[in-house]
Formats: C-alpha cells, sequence, structure tokens
C-alpha cells in the first residue's frame, strides 16, 4: 500500500487551545520574542524539541503501575539496566534524570583544561558541558554536510581526515571522541556504520576512548538499514548493538528513541571510569539505582527503548517526516536535504537573504512562524551556537542559520503535519517582510533558553504586501 499509516491507536487525546494573531503578538512581546519563554498552552502545534513530547504507549502506562520507589535496590532498576545492557552491550549503566546530566558527569570525570573533545556536531549541552570543564569542544562535520541542498545518504558523518590530524596533533589531551547520532545540529543527519567504524578505529589507535551521544540511536540504525550496503535484511536491534559494540561508552536523553518523557542514562565498560562517575551520581542525582529518577521512569524506559526500535514505528517516523520536508521543498522552501529522521531543517539565511547573519535570520524566521500560525520552532543557528565576547562584545556567528521543526513522537496526525506546511509556505510567501531581531539580553551560556529580543524593522521591499508579517498583520 502507498499510504503508511500511524502503527497505534489514539486513546486519549488532548485538547489545542486556538489563538489569533493579534494574541500572538502579545504573547511574543511578553516573552521577548523567545519561544521558549511561549507558554505551552498557547501553541497551536509544538515543534520545539522531540525530547520529552513524545506521547507513551499502553505497554509504557502499564509497566509504570509496577514501578518501584525504592531508594536503593529497586527491581525497576534492575529491568531499566537489563533492557539497556541487552541493546547497548556496556558493563555499566548510571541512570541519570535526562540526557544533559549524563553529559555533565562525562565531562566533569573525563574533561580538564586544555583539552580538546572531536565530535561530528555538539549539541547544545553537550558542548556546554564540555566547555565548562574547561576542554574545546571541536566540531568536525563531513565536508558533504556543507553544502544544505545537496543528497547524500549520510551528511551526519565525522570528517575522518580532520578527527585523525585532531587526535594525532593533541597527544595525551583528547579525553575521548564522540560521535552523535544522528547528527542533531547537522540537520538530523544519519551516521553510516562505516563511518562509525572508521572513527572508533582511528581512535583506539590513538588511545582515546570512543563514545557516541546514542539520544536517535533507533532512528541512526533505520537509517543504515534502508541506505548502507550490507545492512537491509538485518533487524534494527541487531544494527543498533553493532553500532555500540564500536564504542567505549554513551550518553544518552530516554527522551528521544527512550520514548519517554524524562530520563537517561551514561554508558561505559572502564571500571575505573565508572566508579568516578557513580561518586558524582550520587553527589548531584540519586543513588545509582535511580539517579534522579523515579521508578516508574526507569520502567517506561525499558519498555520504550524496544518500542522505538520496532520497524512498523521507524517506517512511520520517516514518513511523517519526509513527507513535511518534501512538501516544504516542493513549495520551494529551503530545507536541509535529505530530510531528517526527527526534524526538518529549514534554511533561514537562503529564505531571507534581506537579513543580515547579525540579524538572526533563524530567529526571525521561527518568531514569525508562531505569529502567523502558533506554530512552535527553534532556531539553530547563531542565537544557539553563535558567542558574544563579553570584553569586546565581539559576535562569533553560526556556520549556518537554521529553524528546527522536530516532530514528537506518536503525537500529531497527517492534518497536523498538513497546516505546518500550510503556514510555512504562506510565511515564505511574505518572507521579505519578516523583520530581524537583536538581542537585548542574555546569559553567559545557553543563551537561546532565556535570552530577550527586539525586533529590527526592515526596509519596505519594491511590490510586497506589508499586511503579512510581525510588521502588520497576518491571518
Amino acid at each position: 500500500m502507498r499510504t503508511i499509516i500511524e502503527p497505534f491507536r489514539i486513546k486519549a487525546v488532548e485538547p489545542i487551545q486556538m489563538t489569533t494573531a493579534a494574541e500572538r503578538r502579545g504573547i511574543l512581546e511578553t516573552a521577548g520574542y523567545n519561544l521558549f519563554r511561549v507558554p505551552a498552552d498557547a501553541i497551536i502545534i509544538d515543534l520545539l524539541t522531540d525530547s520529552g513530547t513524545g506521547a507513551m504507549s499502553a505497554d509504557q502506562w502499564a509497566a509504570m503501575m509496577r514501578g518501584d520507589e525504592s531508594y536503593a535496590g529497586s527491581p525497576s532498576f534492575r529491568r531499566f539496566s537489563k533492557a539497556v545492557r541487552d541493546i547497548f552491550g556496556f558493563r555499566h549503566v548510571i541512570p541519570t534524570h535526562q540526557g544533559r546530566a549524563a553529559e555533565r558527569i562525562l565531562a566533569a570525570t573525563l574533561c580538564r583544561k586544555g583539552h580538546v573533545v572531536p565530535n561530528n556536531t555538539h549539541f547544545d549541552t553537550t558542548r556546554a558541558n564540555i566547555e565548562s570543564a574547561g576542554a574545546t569542544a571541536l566540531d568536525l562535520p563531513c565536508i558533504e554536510s556543507g553544502d544544505l541542498a545537496a543528497v547524500h545518504p549520510f551528511k551526519g558523518n565525522i570528517d575522518l581526515e580532520r578527527l585523525d590530524d585532531v587526535l594525532r596533533g593533541n597527544p595525551g589531551n583528547v579525553p575521548f571522541t564522540m560521535v552523535t547520532i544522528t547528527n542533531n545540529g547537522g540537520g538530523g543527519q544519519p551516521v553510516s556504520m562505516k563511518n562509525l567504524r572508521a572513527a572508533s578505529d582511528l581512535s583506539r589507535r590513538y588511545g582515546v576512548p570512543f563514545y557516541l551521544d546514542a539520544c536517535r540511536f533507533a532512528e541512526n540504525a533505520y537509517f543504515i538499514q534502508q541506505r548502507e550496503d550490507g545492512y537491509k535484511a538485518m533487524p534494527l536491534i541487531d544494527i543498533a548493538r553493532e553500532m555500540f559494540s564500536l564504542a567505549d561508552g554513551c550518553t544518552m536523553s530516554a527522551k528521544k528513541d527512550g520514548m519517554a518523557n524524562i530520563g537517561g542514562f551514561l554508558c561505559t565498560n572502564d571500571d575505573a571510569v565508572a566508579s568516578q562517575e557513580e561518586e558524582l551520581l550520587i553527589l548531584t542525582e540519586g543513588f545509582p539505582t535511580y539517579g534522579g529518577l523515579a521508578g516508574r521512569d526507569l520502567e517506561a524506559i525499558a519498555v520504550g527503548l524496544y518500542e522505538a526500535l520496532d520497524p512498523d514505528y521507524q517506517r512511520y517516523r520517516h514518513a511523517s517526516t519526509g513527507y513535511l520536508g518534501q512538501h516544504l521543498a516542493a513549495a520551494g522552501v529551503p530545507i536541509v536535504q535529505p530530510p531528517g529522521g526527527h526534524a526538518i531543517y529549514v534554511d533561514a539565511a537562503f529564505m531571507l537573504p534581506h537579513l543580515p547573519r547579525r540579524q538572526y535570520p533563524g530567529q526571525a524566521l521561527a518568531i514569525e512562524l508562531y505569529h502567523h500560525g502558533g506554530i512552535r520552532s527553534v532556531e539553530i543557528g547563531s542565537v544557539m551556537f553563535g558567542h558574544r565576547d563579553a570584553a569586546s562584545g565581539e559576535e562569533t556567528l553560526a556556520a549556518n542559520e537554521l529553524v528546527r521543526l522536530a516532530i514528537p513522537r506518536r503525537v500529531y496526525t497527517k492534518s497536523h503535519i498538513d497546516y505546518v506546511v500550510e503556514t510555512m509556505v504562506e510565511v515564505y510567501a511574505h518572507r521579505q517582510n519578516i523583520p530581524g531581531v537583536r538581542i537585548i539580553e542574555q546569559p553567559a551560556t545557553l543563551r537561546h533558553f532565556s535570552a530577550r529580543f527586539a525586533l529590527v524593522e526592515p526596509q519596505a521591499a519594491v511590490g510586497a504586501d506589508p499586511g503579512k508579517s510581525m510588521s502588520g498583520g497576518a491571518k
């Protein structure tokens, strides 16, 4: 059949509060034009993130009922760690309240001032935790990723030649190599098994541990199955096991391919490192058999890890994301090609050429998308990855100015996605009138979460309709 349907039925529904453009304009002003500050009940379609925003299954809810809340030695932890070991294969499993806690513990244990940590692309909290420990987070995306519109099966790969240079040029100063699967900061693009194996071999040749940021491991496994020679007939769980067999450890946000609303974990095969990490866990998160999570959360993750590897679910998941990307591209909206597994990334710099990079075209587009249709997205560009030097005031800009439309798992139907397409196409039609933004308040790190912005009104474009942007009205 050509139509790929949702491989589930809907048992409970949550109402969506409809808003008008005028109401959304006031909401944006109150929020300082930062979509993280917008109340969730003022959102029509929420594509801010796929992290922890999915719908859990009947089996997950049933498992939660047997959650044991004992402080130490909970059977819920035993079921959780058994599932993680079965899929991931690492000797030590350390639960955390979410992925960034695993990153913080890993960085605090292994990173020191002067260290360099290479990655295909560090995402926001990964970079922040590494740099907070005094190390340098170095991005080494593959050459193919530089052409956003080009179609390549594995644009999430790490650049192996540059990785070799970094490892050879920094003896004793690379605490670990990391590869993020899929590459979130690089457009949600997958990493091939061949590339993972080569990166693992390089790291071990130089005596450097090899880690995976495994947030979307099941989606990456599906891409490998569909696109890489020799894996078409291999079950997703076996592909996942092969990926993790190449690594010495991993960090994981179970809010992504753990299919849960909260939780994460840190894994390693190194007994000494695990001992240090557990000491820090006890200090900051909780006892090693709960790690800041309720027993019911551990149960939900234990079930969800397997559900993420269900082939029917992955087929539907990728078809849904691809549907959004294909319809946007057909309408002329510039996106990162090919569509990623969890999100579509719009090339805001290409879409809004009238805005200089220092007016943050990604943030400007995300603001207008919410104003016009009540859709919340997130900027992946110079607001998130840029940096303003406190002393000089100089601004370092990101390589790309993107807007990510991240699709929560098992939440929205085809009609919701059609609404997103319609809204984005209408925004595209009046794109020349979208104003830029400037930052008026920002913290020292992770500024995109809490910064405040103001609009920078553009010059009126010739022949433009002034009533179709934040400069005027919207539908």
